[in-house]
């Protein structure tokens, strides 16, 4: 058996922080090289805390909070995001992130969310208005209004 430290949420298993013992394999093969978990030592232990208080300023604490972060995420308008382009085209190079929409958020003075709230179903690939649904809470549902730009690419 391995001792680990969880990094995230993993079904059936712990959240973030918990010290478990699972089966060798399963921490060689799978935890370990999603960065799911890390090897348990004297100083992983004391990142514990550190990991614990970097979910909790993410998670949201119950419905009252999550309808105050509603509220907010409401009036904060339009997220504005960029995405390289070629010159005239509304094509991305790229795709828009769920952490990119995350950080676009925070950065506009909106509360700090777990990228995992969000819904992304569908690529965010062009230029324009978007919409995506955030799940704050099992009864809380908004839908954040995304503008994305295009700037040139080199």
């Amino acid at each position: 058996m391995a001792k680990i430290i969880l990094t995230t949420d993993v079904a059936n298993l712990g959240g973030p922080g918990d010290i478990v013992e699972v089966k060798d394999g399963y921490a060689r093969n799978y935890l370990l090289p999603r960065g799911y978990a890390i090897v348990a030592s004297k100083g992983a232990e004391k990142n514990v805390r550190t990991i614990q208080r970097a979910q909790e300023s993410r998670r949201i604490r119950d419905l009252d909070h999550a309808k105050e972060i509603k509220a907010t995420l409401e009036g904060l308008g339009a997220i504005q995001l960029t995405g390289k382009a070629a010159a005239g085209s509304k094509k991305l190079f790229g795709s828009i992130t769920a952490g990119e929409i995350v950080d676009a958020i925070k950065a506009q003075g909106g509360p700090l969310l777990d990228k995992r709230v969000l819904d992304l179903r569908d690529h965010i690939k062009t230029v324009g208005k978007h919409s995506v649904s955030a799940r704050l809470h099992p009864n809380v549902k908004v839908d954040v209004r995304l503008e994305v730009k295009a700037t040139a690419a080199n």
